[in-house]
């Protein structure tokens, strides 16, 4: 690399050589492929990540772009608002088996809640079991 005749600053540099063995690109792509899933390339996911994490527009429109990933702090915050960046987190760090068991806790959680639905339509004078049969 040469220095640059003016200026003060490098020549920007991808940081790997060719080899994929960018872990920085790697993990801003698998970041930004989950916030799409998340958002459906919904004009407004910029501006809700912005609100949710506090993080500058420019900043979270690098996330989406995958140019760079979150810090730390942030990635906590997306993962508590987005199954999506959990999981791809998760899978990241080799712990698929957690997002199953997140997904069976949120299975069972909706059956719960379609049982009680379904009992409250019998008390409030619904169908019955023999009239739907």
């Amino acid at each position: 690399m040469s220095f640059p005749k003016k200026g003060k600053y490098f020549p920007e540099d991808s940081g790997n050589d060719g080899d994929g063995s960018d872990p920085e690109g790697h993990f801003a792509s698998r970041i930004a492929s989950a916030l799409h899933r998340s958002f459906a390339n919904s004009r407004v996911g910029v501006k809700t990540v912005a609100r949710w994490t506090g993080a500058n527009e420019r900043a979270v429109k690098n996330w989406f772009s995958g140019r760079y990933g979150p810090r730390g702090e942030h990635l906590v915050v997306l993962a508590r608002h987005s199954n999506d960046v959990l999981g791809a987190f998760l899978k990241m760090a080799g712990r698929e088996d957690l997002m199953v068991a997140l997904n069976l806790s949120a299975a069972e959680h909706a059956i719960v809640e379609l049982l009680a639905a379904v009992r409250g339509l019998n008390r409030a004078g619904g169908p019955t079991e023999q009239s739907v049969i």
